[in-house]
């Protein structure tokens, strides 16, 4: 649990402070910690030809964001703790929107926000990181067909998700 500066617990239903001092608002700090998790739930979901994953999925993404804190990313390694900070366990509002064009719509904003405040490799290595995010989701099984390649609906969905990403 996170202790306040005076050691008392913090006040409930408050989230831990950023762990950085970039140079985000709070609002641009909830885009980027918000993200990753918004993605895994997204990447979980049924869809047109996207079979319900399960728990095995939504672990794969939770091992992928936590494989975040090795990340040479000063932005990512801070993203990653957050997450970790936040101690009432309550997704925030945005957190709750899981539809994927509202998703496509967070990744799109979160581009902007790096292009205006990160460093350019930060921006870059959050970005991968994300869609790597989603990667590990879609290829938790039963998805993954028998060779070892992804559905096609899966490989929509991380063009889809890199597109938004500014990576393709």
């Amino acid at each position: 649990m996170s202790r306040s500066v005076a050691g008392e617990p913090p006040a409930a239903g408050r989230r831990a402070a950023p762990t950085t001092a970039g140079p985000y608002s709070v609002i641009e700090w909830e885009l980027l910690t918000d993200l990753p998790g918004r993605v895994i739930v997204a990447a979980a979901q049924p869809g047109p030809g996207r079979p319900q994953r399960g728990v095995a999925a939504g672990l794969a993404g939770l091992d992928a964001v936590a494989a975040g804190r090795a990340f040479d990313s000063d932005l990512i390694r801070a993203v990653v703790a957050a997450i970790y900070a936040r101690h009432d366990g309550a997704p925030s509002p945005a957190a709750q929107l899981t539809d994927l064009v509202e998703v496509l719509s967070a990744c799109r904003a979160v581009v902007r926000v790096l292009d205006r405040r990160a460093d350019p490799a930060d921006s870059a290595a959050y970005r991968q990181w994300v869609q790597s995010v989603a990667a590990r989701v879609c290829r938790a099984a039963p998805a993954v067909l028998p060779d070892g390649a992804l559905a096609p609906a899966d490989r929509r969905l991380l063009d889809r998700l890199g597109g938004a990403l500014g990576l393709r």
